[in-house]
């Protein structure tokens, strides 16, 4: 069943957002910049909505070889959304207009084949807190008001839920069960990856579904590099607790330590990719089940939200995933 799209009467986008559109029409292939070195594991893909609307959406093969899901990672191109929401931001809370992000989730609706009504948002406040949904909470963040709070993860072995997280640099992480037919979405950022937030994510569908780490299927989503995400010293030494032997691969001292006078002063380079590939190979996921980004959402930020790009002047970015 396809959502219907087109808000009646809903104005034009403006001028700056036409050209995000036509500037991307002109060079669809390989739109995104991705960094050297790394196993591309992620596709572009134009994907067609009822109306004949188009929608960039990013997908990874690793998880559609499983033939039992639908899922995608979002970009900025093929909504309604206006200004520095342009085009399609799926966030309610940062002052878009409420017409236009139900407009691009309908969009979406579209685009995935799955009902309006069935997605299932998390309740973002980075925590490691991992919620089991069910049919019950279909629509919830969307159509009706949520009656949880602090819920950074989802699980389901439900077929029809959308799984919903959202990001502007956050890292998307991405949980299938093909033998238990079960599914786990989180969202983890520095503090949800110093906390594990993978790990509470498999463990939990253990918990509800009997399902085996090896037999799961993982992704890490884009989202902000190494280069461009620089971090205070306490959140350093937070991460060298956490990932004590691994600090070389975490953390890169900043250039900027050159001019601190004090410790506290000084900046590291941390990777967040890294370090929830160890979260997740410690947790019993196997390599040749992990695919892991190579896009950066900061290095991205005309055609993917950042907030350290944007210095908080933005959208939200969706991570979906549905059983089919």
């Amino acid at each position: 069943m396809r959502a219907r799209c087109g808000i009646a009467g809903h104005r034009q986008q403006s001028e700056g957002n036409r050209k995000i559109e036509m500037d991307s029409k002109m060079s669809r292939n390989e739109l995104i910049k991705r960094k050297e070195g790394a196993d591309d594991v992620l596709h572009e893909v134009w994907e067609h909505t009822a109306d004949g609307t188009e929608l960039l959406l990013l997908k990874y093969p690793l998880l559609e070889e499983t033939g039992i899901v639908r899922h995608c990672f979002t970009t900025r191109l093929g909504g309604v959304s206006e200004g520095m929401f342009s085009s399609f931001n799926l966030s309610f809370s940062h002052g878009d207009d409420r017409a236009a992000v139900e407009e691009n989730f309908k969009r979406l609706a579209s685009a995935l084949d799955v009902p309006y009504e069935s997605f299932v948002f998390t309740d973002q406040t980075h925590t490691t807190n991992v919620r089991q949904v069910t049919a019950e909470d279909a629509g919830a963040g969307l159509i009706r008001e949520r009656d949880y709070q602090d819920v950074d993860g989802l699980i389901t072995n439900e077929p029809g839920l959308v799984l919903s997280t959202f990001y502007a640099d956050c890292v998307p992480l991405y949980f299938v069960d093909p033998v238990r037919r079960a599914i786990g979405m989180s969202h983890s950022g520095w503090r949800g990856t110093v906390g594990r937030i993978g790990l509470a994510t498999i463990r939990a569908m253990q918990e509800a579904y009997g399902s085996e780490p090896a037999d799961i299927i993982c992704a890490i989503g884009p989202s902000i590099c190494q280069d461009c995400y620089e971090v205070s010293a306490d959140v350093a030494e937070a991460f060298a607790r956490e990932f004590a032997g691994h600090e070389e691969r975490l953390l890169a001292e900043s250039p900027k330590n050159q001019e601190a006078q004090t410790p506290e002063e000084q900046k590291y380079q941390l990777d967040l990719w890294k370090a929830n590939e160890i979260v997740l190979l410690e947790a019993g996921i196997r390599r040749e089940h992990l695919a892991v980004t190579n896009i950066c959402t900061c290095c991205n930020h005309k055609l993917l939200f950042s907030h350290r790009a944007s210095h908080g002047k933005r959208g939200n970015l969706g991570a979906f995933l549905c059983l089919k």
